[in-house]
């Protein structure tokens, strides 16, 4: 029960840092930082002395490369304005990490929607007997038809 207890405080503390680095950032004056920076989350230690920063910055190179600069040398200014605005026993020292899921995000859908638009036109390419045997493989696939199964099928269990 205490293991339990410990992470839903980690995970409170991790977001009320997030929400309140988040509005920190809103108010720096430094120019680097980019209104497009957010915090996509916060890790902490267990003794809640270390916290690790994921960020992620929307443009191009040069606006990250500035970003992560602001960031490094504001880190001092960011965890004193932590240490105002949370109530902890002891603010945590803060890494700073890029994360790029969003714009891996980004990439698979448009490489899901060029796929999608693909096999769009290849459906208007096809013949009519190529859509009457691409139905009837759908229907025996949902059906378990085992003329179209190779024999690893697992609904097949009268073997045993």
């Amino acid at each position: 029960m205490q293991r339990k207890a410990n992470k839903n405080r980690e995970s409170r503390v991790n977001e009320a840092i997030k929400e309140e680095l988040s509005l920190i950032l809103r108010d720096m004056k430094d120019p680097r930082i980019d209104l497009m920076t957010s915090i996509v989350r916060c890790d902490t230690s267990r003794d809640l002395k270390y916290c690790k920063v994921y960020y992620s910055v929307l443009g191009d190179e040069t606006k990250k490369e500035e970003a992560k600069e602001a960031l490094k040398a504001g880190t001092g200014y960011l965890r004193r304005e932590l240490a105002i605005r949370l109530n902890l026993r002891q603010t945590p020292e803060l890494s700073f990490i890029a994360d790029d899921s969003m714009e891996y995000s980004q990439y698979l859908d448009g490489k899901f929607r060029e796929i999608h638009e693909e096999d769009e036109e290849k459906l208007k390419n096809m013949t009519p007997e190529m859509r009457e045997a691409k139905k009837a493989f759908e229907a025996s696939l949902e059906e378990g038809d085992s003329e179209w199964n190779d024999g690893s099928s697992q609904d097949n269990f009268s073997d045993f």
